[in-house]
């Protein structure tokens, strides 16, 4: 009987939480569709990014209070405290991954896939942040750069996309080729979860196995790169040797399922 009432509970975590989200951007949304046009640039990114980090670490405490889940963050807190420019590269198990990060590193800016830009939930307050979109290669880097040199946090999943196969699968060069041309350092930060919810093989549809622990460490850190181009082998061959290896694991008689 407890293990059917925990069950419908998690059922219910589920709908709470993404319920929880989607009303905390629609919030926003019709706020940064107005103020985006009429403030200049730099103060519609400064609000922009302040209203997500904002709406983003409440998101994290009412899923805290409501949805049994924990965030081991204070690594990740301390390191924000520092306000530095800096570009932070992290492993991806989840879509909460993103989440996490801006809740807790200031004037953060992510690298972003361009459809999102157009996104009911997401795309207006973007867009008024700044973000960054992945379309195209080179202003993207252009972008990147400049955002670092004005003093922003740059956050990017070598991965490109959710993990496939943990703990980490092929990662790319480009964090490392845009730190060592802005001049800034790189952190790496590991992200382990108890379940990879909302990962590559967890549908929407799926609920989480609760409770849900995600814990953010703050790993190595290179404040200059000998070999940008080597940098995606090198932070790959990192997060295989410093992830926990039962972290972000599909649990036990749950198949994986495609997206």
């Amino acid at each position: 009987m407890l293990k059917l009432l925990w069950r419908a509970y998690e059922n219910v975590a589920m709908v709470v939480g993404l319920g929880l989200l989607a009303i905390i951007c629609l919030t926003w949304t019709p706020f940064a569709l107005l103020l985006n046009p009429l403030l200049p640039e730099a103060r519609a990114k400064r609000i922009g990014r302040a209203a997500i980090r904002g709406g983003f670490r409440l998101y994290l405490r009412l899923l805290t209070l409501l949805c049994a889940c924990r965030f081991e963050v204070r690594e990740l807190q301390a390191l924000g405290r520092r306000r530095e420019p800096l570009v932070v590269v992290a492993n991806h198990p989840s879509l909460l991954d993103a989440v996490i990060l801006v809740a807790c590193l200031p004037n953060a800016v992510c690298i972003m896939k361009a459809r999102l830009m157009h996104n009911l939930l997401l795309g207006a307050g973007a867009r008024m942040a700044r973000y960054i979109v992945n379309d195209a290669p080179l202003p993207m880097i252009r972008n990147a750069i400049a955002e670092l040199r004005e003093g922003a946090c740059l956050i990017i999943f070598p991965e490109g996309t959710r993990t496939v196969t943990p703990p980490v699968d092929d990662c790319a060069s480009t964090a490392g080729m845009i730190a060592a041309r802005a001049g800034v350092p790189v952190q790496a930060l590991l992200m382990e979860m108890s379940t990879p919810y909302l990962g590559k093989h967890w549908p929407a549809w799926r609920p989480p196995v609760l409770p849900l622990t995600c814990r953010v460490r703050v790993g190595q850190r290179w404040d200059t790169l000998e070999r940008p181009p080597r940098f995606g082998h090198d932070i790959e061959a990192y997060f295989q040797q410093t992830i926990d290896p039962a972290a972000n694991r599909l649990p036990p008689g749950r198949a994986a399922s495609p997206e």
